[in-house]
């Protein structure tokens, strides 16, 4: 396997995310609801909460990842739940998430460098401001029927390339390092909603709801 080229698309990012077995929720919904169904395969017992990023540094993201990963399907996220089996429907657990998050504040988050998981042998963006409003909304939302033995500590970040061959996590790291330098925009988004999402047979993910957290931040 060769690491793939740096060609990267325009960050502008003016088209609407969409990928298989998952659709993308815009940032500028209002009301929390269901969000339709994909085209993944058989939805499995395992589900996450996340937050997705908003264009240009949402797209130029996705592009990224394709760039160093080019098989992946991404949609550039911050993840607030990790995966984990529920034992309460599903729809029981969202309304447990969403009276949380609609109490949370809305909170800016800055992204940082390039890092890795040596261990899993995952490449990332760093989180460099709002850690520890991340951290507060997983422990607030990960209690009662949500809480899951979760194999790793918490730790906010934001994936640019993993599902490779080990051997080149360094050598991705660093492309992934010359690319990241190379996005013009600001590194700083406002974390004001969540999306429920569940995993798929094929490893995909489907979006099942989404819902806005209490108030913008103040910048």
């Amino acid at each position: 396997m060769e690491p793939a080229d740096e060609v990267m698309p325009s960050p502008s990012g003016g088209q609407a995310k969409k990928t298989a077995g998952l659709t993308a929720v815009r940032s500028e919904r209002e009301e929390s609801g269901p969000c339709p169904r994909g085209n993944g395969a058989q939805p499995i017992n395992s589900y996450a909460v996340v937050s997705y990023i908003p264009d240009p540094l949402g797209s130029y993201l996705d592009d990224m990842r394709r760039a160093l990963v080019p098989d992946c399907i991404p949609h550039a996220h911050v993840t607030i739940l990790p995966a984990r089996s529920l034992s309460l429907p599903p729809e029981e657990a969202w309304q447990l998430i969403r009276d949380k998050a609609e109490a949370f504040p809305a909170f800016e988050v800055e992204t940082g460098g390039i890092e890795v998981f040596e261990n899993t042998f995952v490449a990332y963006v760093s989180v460099r401001k709002g850690w520890d409003e991340l951290l507060a909304l997983h422990d607030a939302l990960s209690q009662g029927p949500l809480w899951f033995a979760e194999p790793y500590p918490y730790h906010p970040h934001i994936t640019v390339a993993q599902d490779f061959d080990p051997a080149l996590l360094w050598e991705i790291a660093e492309k992934a390092r010359r690319l990241w330098e190379r996005f013009p925009y600001s590194r700083k988004f406002v974390l004001d909603s969540l999306t429920f999402v569940q995993a798929t047979s094929d490893n995909r993910w489907l979006d099942l709801a989404y819902c806005r957290l209490a108030a913008p931040c103040r910048r």
